[in-house]
Formats: C-alpha cells, structure tokens, sequence
C-alpha cells in the first residue's frame, strides 16, 4: 500500500488518491434537481464531511472502504473533500485497516485467550460454567465489537480491549488487597459489559451504526442482569453467587444518573465500578492528548468537563521525584 496523508493533516488544495473508510453516505439532490452524494469520509486520525457532485452512483453502505481521488476544500470555515471518482475497495485491492479505522492495539484472539485464561483458574466451577456460557453466547461479536459507539474504546474489539485490561487491573489491585475475591472480582469484569453487544448495531470493522430497539428501552445493564439470571438459574449457580454478580453488572456505573439503580455494595462491586471508570477516562485522555502538541490544551472534553494539558517533556531516567529522593 502506498502513503496516503492522513485526514486530519491535509491542507486546502492538497489531493488524496487512495483509501478512505464510509462513516455515512446519502445520495441527495441539489437546488438545481442534479444528484450528488453527501459523504463522511474517514480514517484513523478522524472524519470529514465530503461532496461528489453531479453523481448518479448508488451511496456506498457505511462501513465500506472505498478507493478515493479528492481535493481538500473548506466549507463555512470547515474542512470538506470534493471528491472526483470514487469506487467501492475490491478484494485484490492493497489497503491497511488499521489506517483506516480505530482498531485494539493487541489482536482480538490474543486478549480473548487471555480472558479465557483468567476464566479457566476459576475455583469455582458454577461460576465457571457461567462465564464461559455467557461469552460463548456472545460468539463471533466479540472479536470485533467496540465498547461504546463514540466515547472510550469505540474502536474494532474494543470490548476486548475494555474488558482485558481491566482484567489485568484487577489482579494487580487483589495483590494489594487480598481480602477482595479475585475470581468474583473478574468474573464481574468479564460480565459488566457483555450486552453491549446487543445494545448497539455494529459492524465488522467496529463501527456503531445505531443502538438497537432492545438498546434503548431496556440497555445493557438490565440486560445483562436477564441473561446472567436465565444463564444462572439453567446451571445451578448458588443464589448469593448469582445475586452478587448481578448487583456488579447492575451497579458498575455507581449512581442513577448514569444508569444505576444501586451503588455498589460490596468491595467488589466498588473495585469494578473504579476499574471502569479508570479506564475509561484512561482510554479518552490519552485519545485527546495524542492531538495536541507538547506545552498544549486539548479543546473542552464534553465527557469529562475539562480541557486537558499536555506537558512539555517527561523527566529523563534518574530525573524523576523516587529517583531524588533515594
């Protein structure tokens, strides 16, 4: 594949022959009667509007890659592309993915190995069964599906990369309080998230195109509540166990506000609730920071409620405050 400039590095004038990712596509029609196709054209650093005038080709579907010769122009003070010809990637085409879209650093098989790693230590075997139930029911989705539609891991396997890493928190955090349960602890990690699965409509490549019916009304809490009772009860896992790992699935975002009927009510609920949050909040800090330049401010971060800085340099080895004061 040969170097195309990225979206959000292109300046007014310069030309992109190559490939680009469909975030949505219309096919619309113009004051004069004439067609045209209204487009968000996408790679890894962002997305832009795009126009491709005086055209009668059928909207591309969103999630397609597509092959691309454009100029960037400005449009009310915003970036747009005119696109000159476009047409639909073909299998013999050469193109990365993960210049493309949004994607898990670590492939999905190998953080789900790793969860199912972590399952198979369990001393419990009921609770084993379950959790292994549970993911087996979720299938192929896992490999691909993200863990939000725009804020933290909206990314390919991002619900891997999301439910993996808190994992891995989560051991650490049982080493420096061992009386946490740490097979409980993990297994609500594995399960807090499960039906984000059925609350979004996502594709292939990872991107949320709506959340679904079953979405809206009843969300991935309460799901995810249902499917561990049905799952539960079907394998004769003991009721306090059941109960406990519901109340974690039902309580992880800590207040009603953010979708909690309850805050968390035991030790490991709190873990996990923190452990969410953290990595989060991880996962969107180093987002933004990764956009700006050393000594800069991010823009105002909606879900966060502030801007952030990103400092100059870091201290060099030797130069950091342990470091001095040995």
């Amino acid at each position: 594949m040969r170097p195309q400039p990225q979206l959000a590095d292109m300046m007014k004038g310069q030309m992109i022959d190559g490939f680009l990712l469909i975030r949505t596509a219309q096919q619309r029609s113009s004051s004069n009667g004439s067609k045209y196709l209204d487009l968000t054209l996408c790679d890894i650093s962002g997305d832009v509007n795009g126009k491709m005038w005086d055209s009668q080709m059928t909207a591309p579907d969103a999630g397609e890659v597509v092959r691309v010769r454009a100029m960037m122009t400005e449009f009310n003070g915003r970036p747009q592309l005119r696109v000159d010809k476009m047409r639909v990637a073909s299998d013999n085409d050469d193109y990365d993915m993960s210049v493309l879209a949004p994607c898990a650093p670590e492939p999905a098989g190998d953080m789900l190995d790793f969860i199912l790693n972590r399952v198979d230590a369990f001393h419990d075997a009921k609770m084993k069964a379950l959790v292994l139930t549970r993911l087996e029911e979720c299938g192929e989705k896992l490999n691909y599906y993200p863990a939000a539609s725009k804020l933290h891991h909206a990314e390919r396997s991002g619900l891997l990369h999301h439910t993996s890493t808190m994992l891995r928190m989560a051991g650490y955090v049982c080493q420096v309080y061992p009386t946490l349960d740490a097979d409980l602890l993990a297994a609500g990690v594995i399960l807090h998230d499960l039906c984000k699965v059925t609350e979004m409509e996502a594709d292939q490549i990872g991107m949320v195109s709506d959340y679904t019916v079953q979405g809206q009304l009843i969300g991935h809490l309460v799901q995810g509540v249902a499917e561990l009772d049905r799952c539960g009860r079907a394998l004769d896992v003991p009721a306090e166990t059941l109960m406990m790992l519901e109340h974690m699935i039902l309580s992880h975002h800590d207040l009603p506000e953010y979708g909690s009927p309850k805050p968390p009510m035991f030790p490991e609920a709190e873990v996990l609730h923190i452990l969410d949050l953290m990595d989060a909040r991880m996962f969107e800090m180093n987002r933004a920071l990764a956009t700006v330049k050393p000594g800069g401010f991010t823009e105002k971060i909606w879900s966060l409620e502030r801007k952030l800085y990103r400092r100059k340099e870091k201290a060099g080895k030797g130069e950091n405050r342990g470091e001095e004061n040995r």
